[in-house]
């Protein structure tokens, strides 16, 4: 680990010192799946109104598996993209209960196999259920990390193991929480607030900025 990256770490600890909440709402291992997947180009906000009532509605594992497609579909409807998330989630719980016992798996390799599910989804579950240090690169944690030169990688997946190696493991949980919190108070998409950041001697898109002026 570099000296910047050291840097960006302790800043990072310093100003978001309990950042390990996750923002979906969730209560069995399996919703924080379904939510992660209605994630999916929508806030986590609206997913969090959405999973409310429907949480409320299917209360086992058992019942996903067996809800009718479009009276599903009308359920999600307000994350978007309703018609793909409805298949995939429905996909998901018959696949956890057939070939897991309904028990859910805690490996990358495993998770990705379920339908939808791709590697930061399958991240965001290994973080919060099993406590197992992974990079969960969304879309703050992507972009905050090129902004500050962390990577160059544009590819979640690239990002993902490109910040594994730079960044000490004992770090991964926890710098993806800071970089969503990060994002969401300072470093905001399109127009981040640099006059406010605390990170301005070691940001290189601070530094090119500071040059055009």
């Amino acid at each position: 680990m570099n000296e910047r990256v050291a840097k960006i770490l302790d800043y990072l600890d310093e100003y978001y010192p309990h950042e390990d909440k996750c923002y979906l709402n969730y209560t069995h291992d399996y919703e924080l799946l379904f939510a992660t997947v209605l994630s999916a180009q929508c806030t986590d906000d609206r997913v969090n109104i959405v999973t409310e009532s429907l949480f409320k509605k299917y209360t086992s594992l058992e019942a996903f598996a067996n809800a009718n497609l479009e009276e599903f579909e009308q359920d999600i409807k307000p994350t978007g993209f309703f018609r793909n998330k409805a298949k995939n989630i429905i996909a998901n719980a018959r696949m956890l209960l057939s070939d897991y016992g309904g028990i859910m798996p805690s490996a990358v390799e495993e998770l990705i196999k379920l339908p939808g599910v791709g590697r930061k989804t399958a991240n965001v579950v290994r973080c919060h259920i099993f406590k197992i240090p992974s990079v969960v690169v969304d879309t703050h944690v992507g972009r905050i990390s090129r902004k500050l030169g962390i990577t160059k990688f544009e590819d979640p997946v690239k990002v993902e193991f490109d910040l594994m190696k730079k960044l000490p493991k004992k770090a991964w949980i926890k710098y993806n929480h800071q970089l969503i919190a990060h994002g969401r108070a300072i470093c905001k998409a399109p127009k981040p607030k640099c006059e406010k950041c605390f990170m301005q001697d070691v940001c290189k898109y601070y530094e090119v900025e500071k040059l055009k002026k």
